[in-house]
């Protein structure tokens, strides 16, 4: 089965999009104020390892093709770009506990927090994407709507992040009744 790029980057749109709020929650759901950031990292941690290194694994494995050929170059840069998704998906964790912490609605966090990263990523991927490879010629030679479409994430970000709704207080539990 062959999906288009447009598919692939719809699904991931969605996988991420999920991705911060059930984070936020599985750190609340850890129920220890202090570690439960830590204890929701961790079975992050185990999710790459299932999906990251388990998964590709078996499909190198059962290839017909695969050489073990891996250039240092490749591993290097493909080692970074997984420490940048670790170190990031971390900070997410340190973003929504902070927010948390500092009284915040805990739904009202993760709007706040994932906004912010999924505006401004795309900004820091855009400019990062034609420095490292820009046009031929010349940057100059770079669309009027392309640099309108780095101010308009920049601004939907800042909007979504300043408007969001308030959302209801989280609902108290009761105190068990006395015998």
């Amino acid at each position: 089965m062959k999906m288009n790029w447009l598919t692939l980057a719809l699904v991931t749109v969605a996988c991420w999009g999920l991705y911060g709020i059930f984070l936020h929650a599985g750190q609340l759901g850890m129920a220890d104020k202090e570690l439960g950031r830590y204890k929701a990292f961790l079975f992050v941690g185990v999710a790459y390892f299932l999906t990251a290194v388990l998964a590709p694994l078996a499909v190198l494995l059962m290839s017909k093709n695969m050489n073990w050929n891996m250039p240092p170059k490749g591993m290097w840069l493909s080692l970074l770009a997984g420490i940048l998704g670790a170190v990031g998906a971390f900070f997410v964790l340190l973003a929504m506990a902070s927010g948390t912490k500092s009284g915040m609605n805990p739904g009202i966090v993760a709007v706040s927090v994932m906004s912010i990263i999924f505006a401004g990523a795309p900004i820091v991927n855009a400019i990062t994407a034609i420095a490292m490879h820009p046009p031929k010629a010349g940057l100059s030679a770079i669309p009027v709507p392309f640099f309108l479409g780095i101010i308009l994430a920049a601004l939907g970000g800042f909007l979504v992040t300043k408007f969001k709704p308030d959302s209801a207080p989280p609902a108290a539990v009761a105190a068990p009744a006395e015998k």
